[in-house]
């Protein structure tokens, strides 16, 4: 039951009425791998995580995670995963560490663990000194940071990232970067995610698939990729080559976060 890659999709096909925003989409992620989806908005990239994470079901086709089936055994494959979706996923009105305490609770940690844990994971990411103010008050490095914690406190096998830098400064973008390698490093998490920022597809992922209008267009290493346009071309190129460019804003802080998530949400 746990051989085989991380992730495996297969033929996935996702219709809302008329609309196809998959269309036998296949690919797999190996264990321990960073792998990147690409694409502009309306790709099907998030639909694609969304089905990954049991938060929908798929038309046609299937997904695996750790041989486990996504859509027969849902249960499962969510203790095996942390997600951190486009949209705010922290309540302002609570404190950091109630943030987290929450979550341990979804995922049904035992009371005789939950604190220690929240704790070890607020630890982690660098809040312990701000895990008792309100969410409200967080720069906007820290929300993601603070999201992160509630992703990873039931310690996932597999981290799925929908847009996880959108709206941070380069600083925050880079502080959140270090934490993710830092924990691949320490227990070999596998991570799949959506981004627009093509210089950090480059840099961290080990493969990227480019998709438009819900197909594969390519999948390679993002070098091999580059290769194929000509010398001296870039991951930007390649993803202007397959489908078109797409550009962010740059908010600070909880509300600005907000704001741009519900944004990036309504055009994916």
């Amino acid at each position: 039951m746990d051989a085989g890659p991380a992730v495996a999709v297969t033929a996935l096909t996702k219709d809302y009425g008329e609309m196809r925003a998959l269309d036998g989409l296949s690919f797999e992620v190996g264990r321990g791998e960073i792998f990147a989806l690409l694409g502009p908005n309306g790709a099907g990239k998030s639909t694609a995580l969304r089905i990954l994470v049991t938060l929908a079901l798929p038309t046609s086709g299937g997904v695996r995670v750790f041989g486990r089936d996504a859509i027969a055994d849902p249960r499962h494959v969510r203790q095996m995963l942390g997600y951190l979706p486009q949209q705010l996923s922290v309540d302002g009105a609570l404190t950091g560490r109630e943030n987290v305490w929450l979550f341990a609770g979804l995922y049904d940690i035992p009371w005789s663990e939950r604190r220690a844990r929240v704790e070890a994971t607020l630890g982690l990411l660098g809040l312990n000194d701000a895990a008792d103010r309100l969410t409200s008050t967080y720069s906007g490095g820290m929300v993601r940071r603070l999201e992160l914690a509630q992703a990873l406190v039931h310690r996932p096998r597999l981290l799925v990232l929908d847009e996880p830098t959108v709206g941070l400064d380069p600083v925050a973008r880079g502080d959140f970067w270090q934490r993710i390698l830092e924990l691949r490093e320490r227990d070999g998490t596998t991570v799949l995610l959506s981004t627009h920022y093509m210089e950090e597809a480059e840099q961290f992922a080990g493969r990227v698939a480019l998709l438009h209008r819900g197909r594969l267009r390519a999948l390679d290493t993002p070098r091999a990729l580059e290769s194929r346009l000509g010398e001296g071309k870039n991951l930007e190129d390649v993803f202007r080559t397959f489908s078109s460019d797409d550009g962010e804003t740059d908010p600070g802080g909880w509300r600005d976060v907000r704001a741009t998530r519900r944004s990036v949400q309504r055009g994916s």
